[in-house]
């Protein structure tokens, strides 16, 4: 007798797909039986639905300093509109300033994730200083804490770049111990000469940005980055990419044995440039950087996702209030915060942008938004797994519910939606974490503080 059976739904395991039932034994997948059979304490029936592992957002920000302010969610809300939105598990991204210490950097995310994520976590752990002291630092989190990816900026000069110099270190650094490098992938110094000259030139609203880091610009990141993985052999992966020409330089390193993933993440995935220049500065609430594109990036980044060529997709969750926060930029595009809320809305906008007209079959939903991020950054099979002894992490999910996204539904404390009003297809009905249901048709129905810190080692 089991704890819980989940009954009758379309089990997506690893390389099979069936009707059948799931057995659950305290945090942990006990039994799995095709065609069912199975006696638990309690029934979820799943007939008629999909059954997924817990879905896994690879590129979150929460605690986020930028642009002189701090993103608006804490872990609470954050990870609470995680949870309905289909996501058991989160990589935050550890964003200090140059001065910080990486060790106080990571005690101080830490902590704050204990206090008040619902979902698991893990992090990624910025580089931006590499003195001595910064290195050995990086070597006992990566030994002590289970730390395996670190990630660099080639972007926002003078803030959170790192020099040619130091990036080849790390990079070997990276190589010796096995952890991943992940890298936001433009050129800071072009983008920085552009913005002045847009600047000057009187072009300061939102509409700009985009302009002033062309998809060219991100190609170049890629290429750079590729360039020096090829030197040291270090294993990286290139997040939010927003545009084929990018992905395209991305393959051709793979082709020349450099060890490189793609990810793409949702903003970029299904909005375009023209809502950055949405009039009366409307368009500050989509600027994030890389920035929207024109439309047909997202057949590219569809395809690029059918074919395998983007294994995973993000977020890249920012969440900044359009009043009181994205308004500072009035004056100048420059000083808008970047970031584009989509933490609860993920899945559902793969499964209906993607999924539902063809773009991408429901197996690579399942693959980008859970089993490659798990295996990327070392979590499979604990996680990303429907399959004995995984976690417990599994999303009940009706593939048939049709509504729209409306901010009103939303449990992050940003006060706009960038997907209000479109079409909506898809909804995590029920949401279990190591066993224990935490969400239920978009309310959130878990323990504040349940989650758990997951090391990497």
């Amino acid at each position: 007798m089991f704890d819980t059976v989940i009954q009758g739904g379309t089990i997506y395991a690893p390389n099979n797909t069936f009707v059948g039932d799931i057995g659950i034994v305290g945090d942990t997948i006990g039994d799995i039986k095709e065609g069912g059979g199975l006696k638990g304490d309690k029934i979820i029936d799943a007939t008629g639905k999909c059954v997924f592992p817990g879905f896994i957002d690879p590129h979150v920000h929460i605690h986020l300093p930028f642009m002189g302010t701090n993103a608006i969610d804490d872990h609470e809300s954050a990870t609470k509109a995680a949870l309905v939105g289909g996501t058991t598990t989160i990589i935050e991204m550890i964003c200090p300033g140059p001065d910080d210490e990486p060790a106080n950097a990571f005690n101080e995310w830490k902590t704050l994730a204990e206090e008040g994520c619902c979902c698991d976590f893990t992090f990624h752990l910025a580089v931006v200083r590499f003195d001595a002291l910064a290195q050995k630092q990086l070597r006992e989190l990566v030994a002590e804490e289970g730390v395996q990816s670190f990630k660099i900026f080639l972007a926002y000069k003078g803030a959170l770049d790192i020099s040619d110099d130091d990036l080849l270190e790390l990079m070997k650094m990276c190589k010796e111990l096995g952890v991943t490098l992940t890298a936001h992938c433009e050129n800071a110094e072009a983008v920085d000469s552009m913005q002045r000259k847009f600047l000057a030139e009187g072009k300061n609203g939102p509409e700009w940005h985009e302009p002033s880091r062309p998809r060219s610009v991100e190609a170049d990141g890629v290429n750079h980055l590729c360039s020096f993985a090829e030197l040291t052999g270090a294993t990286i992966y290139i997040v939010h990419t927003s545009c084929g020409i990018a992905v395209d330089r991305a393959i051709e390193a793979s082709g020349r044995g450099v060890d490189v993933t793609v990810e793409a993440v949702a903003p970029h995935l299904v909005l375009d440039k023209s809502y950055a220049e949405r009039d009366d500065f409307e368009g500050a609430k989509f600027v994030m950087s890389p920035p929207l594109r024109d439309e047909v990036e997202h057949d590219a980044l569809w395809r690029s996702l059918a074919s395998g060529a983007v294994s995973t997709i993000g977020t890249d969750h920012a969440p900044f209030n359009f009043h009181g926060q994205k308004d500072m930029g009035r004056e100048a595009f420059t000083l808008i915060p970047n970031g584009i809320p989509s933490i609860q809305e993920r899945v559902d906008l793969v499964h209906t942008y993607g999924v539902c007209t063809g773009n991408i079959e429901m197996q690579t939903m399942v693959d980008a938004c859970s089993t490659n991020v798990a295996k990327q950054f070392n979590m499979y099979p604990r996680k990303g797994a429907i399959q004995v002894g995984s976690d417990a992490d599994i999303v009940v999910y009706d593939a048939n519910f049709v509504g729209t996204f409306k901010h009103v539904d939303g449990l992050s404390k940003v006060d706009y939606s960038g997907f209000e009003g479109m079409e909506r297809k898809g909804r995590s009905d029920v949401v279990l974490l190591r066993g224990k249901v935490v969400a239920e048709q978009g309310v959130f129905t878990g323990e504040c503080a349940g989650g758990k810190y997951i090391p990497r080692k």
